[in-house]
């Protein structure tokens, strides 16, 4: 394998700016800005605006489209094209 081509691969904080939710992972992106950690470390940390925290799907607040009734309003729409 060939050295110092690899990004380094560190600790990392993440917190989710919706929900206020923070976790730690490991990633390749870096950040200047830290945040001290419960352990007592400072690691860096990246602001993220939706994480599986505050999303819709992963929070089960997501809309249910209404699918049968835009094929309906569709058909009554263009229900004499072509005739």
């Amino acid at each position: 394998m060939k050295s110092d081509i690899h990004p380094t691969y560190a600790p990392i904080v993440f917190r989710d700016l919706a929900s206020g939710s923070t976790f730690l992972t490991r990633s390749t992106v870096s950040s200047d800005k830290t945040i001290e950690w419960e352990d007592g470390n400072t690691y860096p940390v990246i602001d993220v605006e939706i994480s599986s925290e505050s999303h819709p799907f992963y929070t089960g607040k997501q809309r249910i489209m209404d699918s049968a009734g835009r094929v309906e309003k569709f058909k009554n729409r263009y229900k004499g094209f072509g005739n």
